[in-house]
């Protein structure tokens, strides 16, 4: 496993000490650093990563902004002074976030995440996703790998590092990114409806202007995903 990282960071002493990490690790080598959001945009377009060690107190442009906008998101691995950011971190799907001053164990800590996470990628099925009865995905679920056939999910709840596969039958939990599994899964069957919910759109038996319902079960409507839910529903009505 040989992975690229790019470091964002305006603090050369950060930059520097990441730098010394990531060349002490045989499976990742340094893409290149940029000490602003908008150079990373650009340095984006002409490279690809795998991994974005990323500040988040920078000028032009924060991290937290940069996530919202950045399509295609790679890894992304936080890091600030700042405790409190934490939470808007995860909730744009960060595989961790590392409190500066950051020791090599925490730095190793946060790697070994990434790295289950893409051995569940990588040991994935295949098979590809679409509108057939048999489509299906696999999941690593306490170290089995559990098939489950998209016909049969009613919706996909992300918890801290993992999601909840909910169908009629059972739930499983597996150590995953939501954000996965949106670009994954066909929208033309699933949409996200809030950044801890996925939904089978036709499971959904009724809805409200602020949450859809799954036979009894009450989903929220983020505001953020409300405008383009709406208007999904309204095409499948």
């Amino acid at each position: 496993m040989n992975l690229k990282c790019l470091i964002i960071d305006d603090e050369p002493l950060a930059v520097n000490l990441l730098s010394g990490y990531i060349s002490k690790v045989p499976e990742i080598e340094l893409a290149g650093s940029v000490n602003n959001a908008i150079a990373a945009i650009s340095f984006l377009q002409k490279n690809q990563v795998d991994i974005i060690f990323l500040d988040i107190e920078m000028p032009q442009l924060n991290g937290i902004d940069f996530l919202r906008i950045l399509a295609n998101k790679p890894a992304v691995i936080l890091t600030s002074a700042h405790r409190h950011y934490a939470m808007d971190g995860f909730d744009q799907d960060v595989a961790d976030f590392l409190l500066k001053p950051i020791s090599f164990e925490r730095f190793m800590k946060g790697l070994n995440k990434i790295y289950k996470v893409l051995q569940v990628h990588k040991n994935a099925s295949d098979t590809p996703v679409d509108k057939k009865e048999d489509a299906a995905i696999h999941f690593r679920v306490d170290k089995e790998n559990v098939k489950i056939f998209m016909k049969d999910i009613l919706w996909i709840e992300s918890i801290k590092d993992y999601v909840k596969i909910r169908t009629d039958g059972r739930s499983l939990r597996t150590y995953q990114r939501i954000s996965y599994l949106e670009e994954r899964l066909p929208a033309s069957l699933f949409m996200r409806v809030h950044r801890s919910f996925i939904v089978a759109i036709d499971k959904i038996t009724s809805s409200g202007a602020d949450f859809v319902k799954i036979n009894r079960d009450k989903i929220p409507i983020g505001r953020y995903y409300k405008k383009a839910v709406q208007k999904k529903l309204t095409i499948k009505k």
